[in-house]
């Protein structure tokens, strides 16, 4: 007994999901006509069979698939593109010291190591602003040559005398004495001999002393320098 009643409420549970299931798709196709199964009638050329009140919103898939509202595709997230990190341009590396060459007669007199105006106006137009602009350099050498006119040594401390004048002045203008260091070249380092000039090797002979004009001079350069910061 109790046996048959589990029978019977099991098959009166599946009745009722058919049912709702058939109701459900019979709603879903309520614009159609369906056959006892629950299949949408087809004419001769296997065309949906339409209800008299049938209307387009009530299209279905199986039937009308052009009527039928399609799901508008979800935007595709933009794949996020990775930015480039670009480093930042390296500053152009700057170009090193390049030694500073003055003809002594353009700083002092002929034999002399005291600066004139115009050495002064040449040095900070030609060599001051230009150390100032290259911290990078640690030393500047100043360093002073002479001429053959005169014996080694007077022409040695002539050529130290006239390097450390111009540190001094360098010192005046802001430059770091630590910057700064001299050296003497004396006659030792000519850029002309003029050994076809006659007459005596003396200060009163004016066409050595103007020949030998290129090897008074005073050369200012970098000793130490660190790389340039790129």
């Amino acid at each position: 007994m109790k046996t048959s009643r589990l029978v019977l409420n099991m098959f009166a549970m599946v009745s009722l999901t058919s049912m709702s299931m058939a109701s459900a798709d019979e709603i879903t196709k309520e614009g159609y006509w369906i056959d006892t199964r629950g299949n949408v009638v087809r004419n001769n050329y296997n065309e949906c069979w339409h209800t008299g009140y049938w209307t387009p919103a009530m299209a279905i898939a199986e039937c009308d698939p052009n009527l039928v509202k399609k799901d508008e595709p979800k935007p595709k997230v933009a794949e996020a593109k990775a930015v480039e990190t670009k480093a930042p341009a390296a500053a152009p590396e700057k170009a090193s010291f390049v030694p500073i060459t003055l003809q002594s007669g353009t700083l002092f007199d002929f034999d002399k190591s005291v600066i004139h105006v115009d050495g002064k106006k040449k040095l900070d137009d030609e060599v001051v602003g230009k150390i100032k602009e290259y911290p990078q350099v640690g030393v500047i050498q100043v360093i002073g040559h002479a001429d053959r006119i005169g014996s080694d040594a007077y022409n040695q401390k002539l050529s130290q005398r006239r390097a450390d004048t111009v540190k001094d002045y360098l010192v005046g203008q802001g430059v770091e004495a630590k910057r700064i260091e001299t050296a003497a070249k004396g006659e030792s380092e000519p850029v002309v001999s003029c050994d076809n000039v006659k007459g005596a090797v003396s200060g009163k002979n004016m066409k050595l002393v103007e020949c030998l004009q290129p090897n008074r001079r005073v050369v200012v350069e970098a000793k130490i320098q660190k790389p340039a910061q790129k």
